[in-house]
């Protein structure tokens, strides 16, 4: 065995992956960097749906716990009287990432099997972090009195429920400084509720899964970027820095090695020797690498990807007409604050649905310098701990003495203008009529049933 500090590598006699063996062969320890060397620091941003969340979000660094108001919000005469947050989990275990390199199965790295997809500290420690954010910015929903109105939804993976928790743990701070919070079972809004059906809606949808998910040609163009030129410059690089044959290397070992480099820094806050291996330039292709599966599984690439996300939207704006509809009748809020926890497979099918980060060619294996701007960038749009999150205000216009209901969406704590508008709040009744389509003709059972086979036959 080959031991370093916070670091566990296991040598098999099986075959190796060659690139590990040349790691092996020209790092004499496995020596791990603080995080803000300037070689880690330059990769961090383009490490896609792997990028922490104050890669995206730079302005936490200074003090992840102080709240982050955006200018844009509203204020004075509005009063926020629901807040409905999509969120997803924190950084986990690395699942495997056989899928990426199976090539690696016998080369495991710090952790073990059974922290398959587990939320690690780092995660926790996030959630906790943009609880208290979000209950010093608004207050009066996330009061005391609210507490035990809280409604939580959550994926039943236990990234996402343990991701619930910890931002349970994180209100409790937020109410009771420097008392212990209790078990989550035993606070008085009780534990997340387990709903794949709304927060992995993507497994539940057969078109989806049969077209896109099974179907082997359907990420033809994130293979056919694997051999394409640019990928080819990388593989020809790492090869000479590791001085090993080419031919021993792919584009899946290389995606490997980009990832460790991720997860290391995520989950552990160190810099390990396979950030080495690249630099800048190769971070950008690997970057646009990624943002192609996520495209083309979870994007614009195709329809079904954002329509199987009907259901989840329209649940958003049912919690948001019940709130309207109670506020109406001068009752109390049912629910004033809904979080659901789930996954950037969650929220990046919903945002292609309603229209956000759409650019106006397709990205594809073959335009990458012609996307080198592009809007749709996944590490910015869905890091670790990225959460969208719709907040409905009831107004008092100024003029007249009409009341009236607002609302606006944050992404990662930053005021989303509307897709369709680009402005920074909208009617609610105005919003509802732009997706007017969405909310009353896009059912998730019709659009997600597959065509039926007519195995009819005129043959007598």
């Amino acid at each position: 065995m080959l031991r370093g500090p916070q670091c566990l590598l296991k040598v098999s006699v099986a075959p190796v992956a060659a690139l590990a063996v040349a790691l092996l062969s020209s790092l004499s320890r496995c020596s791990l960097l603080e995080p803000d060397d300037p070689a880690v620091s330059a990769l961090s941003p383009y490490f896609g749906t792997k990028t922490r969340y104050e890669d995206a979000n730079p302005g936490l660094l200074p003090d992840p716990e102080a709240p982050r108001r955006d200018p844009e919000l509203l204020e004075d005469a509005c009063t926020p009287v629901q807040l409905v947050a999509l969120i997803r989990h924190g950084p986990p275990c690395p699942a495997g990432g056989r899928d990426l390199g199976a090539s690696l199965a016998d080369w495991p790295l710090w952790y073990a099997d059974w922290m398959d997809g587990q939320l690690v500290e780092k995660g926790r420690q996030d959630m906790r972090q943009l609880a208290l954010r979000l209950a010093s910015l608004f207050p009066a929903l996330f009061s005391l009195e609210n507490y035990g109105r809280l409604q939580l939804v959550t994926s039943s993976k236990h990234r996402c429920v343990d991701s619930g928790a910890a931002f349970l743990q994180g209100l409790w701070e937020h109410y009771h400084p420097g008392l212990p919070p209790p078990d989550v079972a035993d606070m008085e809004c009780g534990p997340p509720r387990i709903n794949d059906k709304l927060m992995r809606f993507f497994d539940h949808c057969e078109k989806f899964l049969t077209e896109v998910e099974k179907n082997a040609t359907a990420l033809y163009h994130v293979e056919a970027f694997k051999t394409g030129p640019e990928m080819q410059t990388i593989l020809k690089k790492v090869a000479a820095t590791l001085q090993v044959p080419v031919n021993n290397l792919n584009a899946d070992l290389i995606q490997v090695a980009f990832f460790t480099c991720s997860f290391d820094l995520a989950i552990k806050g160190v810099k390990s020797p396979w950030c080495d291996v690249f630099d800048i330039d190769d971070a950008k292709v690997l970057e646009y690498l990624n943002d192609l599966k996520q495209y083309w599984k979870r994007g614009y690439g195709y329809t079904i990807n954002s329509r199987s996300s009907c259901t989840l939207f329209q649940d958003i704006f049912q919690h948001l007409d019940k709130a309207i509809e109670q506020k109406q009748r001068s009752q109390p809020v049912s629910s004033p604050v809904v979080l659901q926890f789930g996954h950037a497979e969650t929220l990046l099918p919903l945002l292609s649905l309603m229209g956000y980060f759409k650019d106006k060619e397709p990205l594809t294996a073959y335009n990458y310098k012609e996307q080198m701007h592009r809007k749709f960038r996944s590490g910015h749009i869905v890091p670790y701990a990225s959460n969208l999150i719709f907040v409905l205000y009831h107004c008092k216009n100024a003029t007249t003495p009409k009341e009236e209901f607002r609302v606006q969406m944050l992404l990662n704590e930053k005021v989303l203008p509307l897709a369709h508008s680009q402005e920074t709040a909208s009617l609610y009744e105005d919003l509802k009529n732009h997706y007017r389509d969405l909310l009353q003709s896009c059912h998730t059972s019709d659009e997600c049933e597959l065509p039926k086979v007519n195995n009819t036959s005129d043959e007598l």
